[in-house]
């Protein structure tokens, strides 16, 4: 057969910068199917394994290149762009320049250690999140003929799609790569994280020229009817269709990874910045003042400038990337123990910093396992005919079936007592969808009659019923009726029974290739009710108390009547003041809706687009908003979260937008990791804090000795040696236990505290440092130039062993050894480099760097010194936490 290989547009093919799409898979949604399927060698029921085998060597893996890691030498280079970095690289080039070989060598050597140890941090760090991100699958059905020459439905990892498939789509799927539609059943598809618009849009198999061609701009390929894109989700409906494109020759490879998950700034990355912008501006000051101090009073300018440098980066936390890159892989790997797979390592941190938790109750407070207590007439009473039409109603959908319709399907006798498959065919299917909330099947039960059996939410399918079955006769639906109905049901719903509405109606066979519509369901006759129980979990009540002990707050978003939702929350102990619907909700103004969300407790009856709007209103009044969710409903509040939480058994698109998964949906499990969260912040400020104080200290001692002293209190390389040693001492800081009462709340990151903490804290090692030197110059005489390098060795020594010693004091807010130990990795850490500080000035490296043996009077005198500083560093821990009710 003759292809047709007109392309419709052949220009620019997107308003977004650098979206492309293929020219093949324009031609695919031009050409007719028969076309289609001959060009792609392929056939309507899809194609053999062998095919299948030989095109995924072809075409490659269905994957996207935006979730590999670059080549190891970019890898290299970015870590080279870290500004502290720089600063280091631009001093040793001065080094070098000024003659000063041996300090250009040793500050090379400081970035390459540097470069390597987040290197190989962060290279750990993707080989762990790799592993983890495997075991979490999404998957495609396909056709495809096995040797016996069979069609076979199979479920396949998204990444095993080749060009060719025949893909069978219903709601909650995922959409694995680019296809021409084939066969669509009301078929709607969210195209968000393409196009931006919020609402689904309506698909086809047809191109429908007409009304394409008004709909369609040639900028933008996502509105043609026909075709549906990799990333995009089904909303509702069913569709078959043809795999066109996959991995990078999909337009989803086009558009960068914020495509599919675009947040705003979280606190995390807001407080990461503030915190650097605060070290460059200190920076910024120090070092002219730095400069012009020591080049007025000492003469020397090279040597200054060098050492105000050195001073500068001494004072910027230059091991910050390989602490955090070290305490996020520890977390990721912890919580996979908790069997929580972490997707985005900074949602790690944001999970530490969540003060409120919305989350559906299904499967969360409740056992996620639906229980169809009863199935009753208009009236109230038990009737088998409401339970067979539900039998067949969920027996012959092919959407997505729930929960519920698996308790129904339960009741596998019906199977044989109505002879479902010698007495009824399936003729025709309108699936479920959030707007009707109903799904009907249309059966033949007698050649020349059909019957609609249409089940779904009480109110939706009362809105579509004129009549009902009572006592067996049927009879106007009239207002008396009507308000027993709402009665009985309201009943039920307050005792916690989810209520579904069952109704039919019998339509004369029409033509043959008739298809039906939702206007179809009209005219119905209303049979009874099914009422379902999710019983809740026996260690809700338990987690919800943890959580709340935690200072988390948690918040049901529900798409379930209030009167249902309030009876589960009363039986896990959850209070509900008031509850918001979604109709009151739809009314409000966002900032009207941010008030509102602060007090309330339960929100019900919403769509899946007002639970994103709750996520925003309670985002805008400064909260951390974490929400856990597992349906197609739930996708759009994972993304807006600032941490998206699924489970492993939800549907591809809640998986794909949430930034863990975890493996078992449980709120006990949630306060584990939460926990866990908790403790990585709290590390890595300990690192900033610690390194801070400390380096803040120095400046000032800097800063006043250059008053009085005719030389360096320290020469660069020296500053710049000692600061080394003492980061890496800190980079076993990942291991360290926290405090229980670090854990006990919510961690936001402030740069304000940061400061605070330096301003308070850093000025006490100056005072020791002075000591130190008045020590020097009154006992050891070593205040004149002749002199110097016995008081820099002093000062090295003294200022390494106090700045590695104290972390333990200021490591936690309780009283050190006695109370609160350190891990061993750290502990060994802070002795080697306690070690290595007191014995350098007698080796070779030491002399190479100025420093010169220490008399062993000096030591005696060291320990003092050291255990002063540590009881006054612990004094004044004591005051700042009665002052400012916060340590780390």
């Amino acid at each position: 057969m003759q292809t047709s290989t007109r392309t419709i547009y052949s220009g620019p093919t997107s308003k977004r910068p650098g979206t492309k799409i293929r020219p093949q898979t324009l031609d695919a949604a031009y050409n007719s199917a028969e076309e289609l399927i001959s060009s792609l060698k392929t056939s309507e029921h899809g194609l053999t394994e062998q095919e299948a085998g030989d095109r995924l060597i072809q075409f490659g893996f269905n994957e996207v290149a935006y979730d590999r890691a670059p080549p190891v030498v970019w890898q290299l280079l970015q870590n080279l762009g870290n500004p502290f970095i720089g600063l280091l690289s631009g001093l040793s080039v001065i080094s070098f320049l000024l003659g000063n070989n041996q300090g250009g060598v040793l500050i090379l050597a400081m970035v390459v250690i540097s470069v390597l140890l987040r290197f190989f941090q962060e290279s750990r760090s993707r080989r762990t999140v790799a592993g983890l991100r495997a075991l979490v699958g999404t998957t495609a059905t396909v056709s495809r003929i096995n040797d016996a020459g069979e069609t076979l439905r199979r479920e396949l990892p998204l990444r095993e799609v080749v060009p060719g498939d025949i893909v069978h789509l219903s709601a909650g799927d995922m959409i694995p790569a680019d296809v021409r539609l084939l066969a669509t059943r009301d078929l709607f598809v969210s195209q968000s994280v393409l196009s931006g618009e919020a609402l689904p849009v309506e698909k086809f198999e047809t191109l429908q020229f007409d009304r394409w061609r008004r709909s369609f701009a040639p900028e933008d390929p996502v509105a043609l009817p026909n075709l549906c894109f990799m990333g995009t989700n089904v909303v509702s409906g069913t569709a078959t269709a043809v795999v066109v494109s996959t991995g990078e020759d999909t337009l989803f490879a086009s558009v960068t990874r914020k495509a599919i998950a675009q947040r705003s700034s979280t606190g995390f990355v807001r407080g990461i910045n503030s915190t650097s912008w605060l070290f460059i501006r200190f920076m910024a000051l120090i070092i002219p003042v730095v400069l012009l101090l020591n080049g007025f009073s000492k003469g020397d300018w090279s040597s200054s400038f060098l050492f105000a440098l050195s001073v500068a980066v001494g004072l910027t936390p230059e091991m910050l990337p390989v602490v955090m890159a070290a305490n996020l892989t520890r977390g990721a790997v912890a919580m996979a123990r908790n069997r929580v797979i972490v997707k985005r390592l900074n949602a790690i941190e944001e999970l530490g910093a969540m003060d409120v938790l919305c989350t559906d109750k299904t499967g969360t407070l409740t056992m996620d396992r639906i229980i169809l207590e009863r199935h009753l007439d208009v009236l109230g009473n038990p009737d088998s005919e409401v339970l067979q039409r539900a039998y067949l109603n969920s027996y012959f959908q092919t959407g997505l079936k729930n929960l519920l319709d698996a308790a129904v399907l339960q009741h596998v006798e019906l199977r044989e007592t109505l002879h479902v498959s010698e007495s009824y065919r399936k003729v025709d299917e309108l699936p479920f969808d959030f707007g009707r909330r109903r799904m009907s099947v249309i059966v033949e039960k007698q050649r020349q009659l059909h019957e609609l059996i249409c089940k779904g939410a009480v109110e939706e399918v009362l809105r579509v019923c004129t009549r009902a079955k009572v006592a067996g006769e049927i009879v106007p639906l009239s207002r008396e009726l009507t308000d027993s109905l709402s009665s009985l049901c309201a009943q039920m719903n307050e005792e916690g029974l989810r209520v579904l509405a069952v109704a039919y109606k019998e339509i004369a066979a029409g033509a043959a290739n008739y298809q039906y519509r939702a206007e179809d369901e009209a005219g119905l006759v209303l049979v009874g009710f099914l009422a379902f129980l999710d019983p809740p979990k026996e260690t809700s009540r338990e987690a919800l108390q943890a959580l709340r002990a935690e200072g988390i707050e948690v918040k049901i978003l529900t798409g379930d009547s209030e009167l249902v939702a309030r009876r589960v929350c009363g039986w896990v102990g959850l209070e509900i003041d008031r509850a918001v619907l979604g109709g009151e909700l739809e009314a409000m103004s966002d900032a009207q809706l941010s008030q509102v969300a602060r007090h309330t407790t339960l929100f019900a009856k919403l769509t899946p687009l007002q639970k994103s709007r709750v996520i925003l209103a309670l985002k805008a009044t400064g909260n951390s908003v974490g929400f856990l969710g597992d349906g197609i409903n739930d996708a759009a509040a994972l993304r807006e979260a600032d941490v998206g939480i699924s489970v492993d058994t939800a549907v591809d698109v809640a998986k794909e937008s949430a930034d863990m998964v975890m493996l078992e949906k449980s709120l006990i499990t949630l306060v584990d990791v939460v926990r866990e969260g908790r403790r990585n912040s709290a590390n890595i400020v300990k690192y900033i804090k610690m390194a801070a104080s400390s380096n803040f200290g120095n400046v000032l001692t800097v800063l006043g000795s250059s008053a009085f002293l005719s030389f360096l209190p320290m020469l660069p390389l020296q500053l710049l040696v000692q600061n080394l040693l003492y980061d890496l001492s800190q980079t076993t800081i990942a291991f360290d236990p926290v405090d229980d009462e670090d854990l006990a709340k919510p961690r936001k990151w402030e740069a304000q505290g940061i400061a605070r903490f330096m301003l308070f804290l850093g000025p006490i090692s100056s005072v020791f440092d002075l000591a130190t030197f008045a020590l020097m110059a009154s006992v050891f005489g070593a205040n004149s130039v002749a002199k110097q390098a016995l008081f820099q060795s002093a000062w090295f020594v003294e200022g390494l062993l106090s700045q590695t010693l104290i972390v333990h004091m200021i490591r936690t807010r309780r009283i050190p050894i006695f109370q609160s130990v350190a891990c061993a990795p750290l502990l060994a850490t802070t002795a080697v480099t306690m070690v290595i500080g007191a014995m350098l000035p007698f080796t070779a490296i030491g002399s190479a760097i100025g420093l010169v043996p220490l008399p062993l009077s000096y030591f005696p005198w060291l320990v003092g010194i050291l255990l002063s500083y540590c009881l006054v560093v612990q004094a004044v821990k004591v005051w700042f936490l009665k002052k400012f009710k916060a340590w780390i």
